[in-house]
């Protein structure tokens, strides 16, 4: 699927597309904390029923949830996040780094984050696959595979 957006094709647009809007990301973000149910994602978000159904319809659809009969209550159903919605996470990360950093009261960051492996306070940032250097923007160069659009 190449969605373009002006003259590029592009990945961004593409992810869009799916991640539309704050509620979808915001329905991922309960799911990184555990939360599985439709009642419990209306509880927490205060989201209309109408629209988080929409969502997780959207969400089913595009293979990041998965929608289960709940081992409980077999008359309901439960949302897990498939690998490819495990693979959001760390764009969870940035966006809640980057709201840290940038729209943080006085008060300072709302949940602090602590790396399992080693139990220091986890400080997330993009490295190179190859070399480990932490990414910037400036640093990085690109090669159009399909091409502008004239």
């Amino acid at each position: 699927m190449k969605k373009e957006i002006g003259n590029r094709v592009c990945s961004v647009a593409r992810a869009l597309e799916i991640l539309k809007d704050r509620w979808i990301f915001l329905i991922i973000r309960e799911a990184f904390f555990g939360i599985k149910t439709f009642e419990e994602f209306q509880k927490n978000l205060r989201i209309a029923t109408n629209i988080l159904s929409d969502r997780l319809k959207i969400l089913v659809q595009n293979g990041i949830f998965e929608r289960i009969k709940n081992p409980d209550d077999g008359r309901r159903f439960v949302y897990k996040l498939t690998e490819k919605g495990i693979d959001l996470y760390p764009i969870t990360l940035a966006f809640m780094n980057w709201g840290d950093r940038w729209l943080a009261d006085e008060e300072g960051s709302p949940l602090v984050l602590y790396h399992q492996n080693c139990g220091h306070r986890l400080e997330p940032v993009m490295n190179c696959a190859h070399c480990g250097e932490t990414i910037q923007a400036r640093d990085v160069t690109y090669i159009e595979q399909f091409g502008q659009k004239t």
